[in-house]
């Protein structure tokens, strides 16, 4: 039995749908659906219990059947949250609780951590450096940031999981992100326009060492997600937290281009200035070291942008059925 928590959003319900095609339906979904469409992210998956948040720690308290791993991905995850104490609760209380119950089990346990504990960047994006330097813009990444320190030193103890990964993924696009609203990613966003030939606005640059549209960011490619982290799963790797990125960043202005070239159309890009209010808080460079992942042995090539943005392009969003 494989247990998911945030099973039904993004990147849960694409690493359910990875988890299925390698031949695993015994997962355990823990998660919300809401009101609306958010239950077409696992509606073609197969799964053996669903549980809500809310009765998770009772089922775990009953469960008696094996549990091969947990992955941990349910989370508050918008950068703008502003309600604190529900961060703690839902972002670093519900972790340490399943941490724990991993360690005392003997269980495997792997975690969603962000790029976003990175900050401004001004302290580099290596997975390898003192994480204490770190300084978060924002409550969600301060969040992570928290508990990627109370998990460092549990293991410090000896106090963790028999293996465990914590993933910082960077800038992830891809298929059933359509519930994340202003959280969606670039393509998502602009796909209709694009298509229907009306312009698309980027911000303009504010540093002279950037032309217009050419701030830069790691896109990865959601499936390439799942793939690292199904990869920890199956064999035993060093424990430890991950940068989870391509290693190459890409301007914005490269993204739109790519999905006008999936679409068959030349995208129409107008720059805009940016808001007064982010220009001193805006990262005009992210891109994730990658060499610890290749030292544990991950070999596998990721997507890159253009390979990544025509198979969401043309096997997704130019489909009725959008949903992986």
């Amino acid at each position: 039995m494989i247990i998911v928590t945030g099973a039904t959003g993004f990147i849960g319900s694409n690493l359910v749908a990875s988890l299925n095609q390698s031949g695993h339906t015994d997962i355990v979904i823990v998660d919300w659906l809401g009101t609306g469409e958010k239950w077409k992210n696992i509606a073609k998956h197969r799964f053996v219990e669903f549980v809500f948040p809310e009765d998770f720690a009772e089922f775990l308290a009953k469960t008696t059947a094996g549990v091969e791993a947990v992955f941990h991905l349910g989370a508050i995850s918008a950068t703008t949250a502003t309600d604190g104490d529900e961060i703690v609760r839902s972002n670093i209380q519900f972790s340490m609780n399943l941490w724990k119950w991993c360690a005392a089990k003997q269980v495997p346990f792997f975690y969603a951590s962000s790029a976003a504990t990175y900050g401004d960047g001004k302290q580099g994006f290596d997975d390898t450096g003192d994480i204490a330097l770190l300084q978060p813009l924002n409550l969600y990444g301060w969040s992570k940031q928290a508990f990627d320190r109370w998990a460092l030193g549990q293991a410090d103890k000896g106090s963790a999981p028999p293996r465990w990964a914590g993933f910082k993924f960077f800038n992830v696009y891809g298929p059933n992100e359509y519930h994340k609203a202003d959280m969606m990613s670039i393509v998502a966003k602009n796909h209709a326009r694009v298509v229907a030939g009306q312009s698309i606005q980027l911000f303009k640059s504010h540093r002279p060492d950037f032309k217009d549209g050419e701030q830069l960011r790691d896109f990865v490619y959601v499936k390439d997600c799942c793939k690292v982290m199904s990869w920890f799963m199956e064999s035993p790797r060093q424990n430890g937290i991950y940068n989870l990125g391509t290693g190459s960043a890409r301007s914005f202005r490269d993204l739109i281009e790519a999905v006008g070239t999936a679409c068959s159309v030349k995208p129409d890009i107008q720059y805009v200035p940016m808001p007064e209010n982010l220009r001193g808080k805006y990262q005009y460079f992210t891109q994730a070291a990658m060499l610890k992942l290749r030292a544990a042995g991950y070999d596998a090539a990721f997507h890159s942008l253009e390979e990544g943005v025509t198979e969401y392009v043309q096997g997704y969003l130019n489909n009725a059925d959008q949903f992986a």
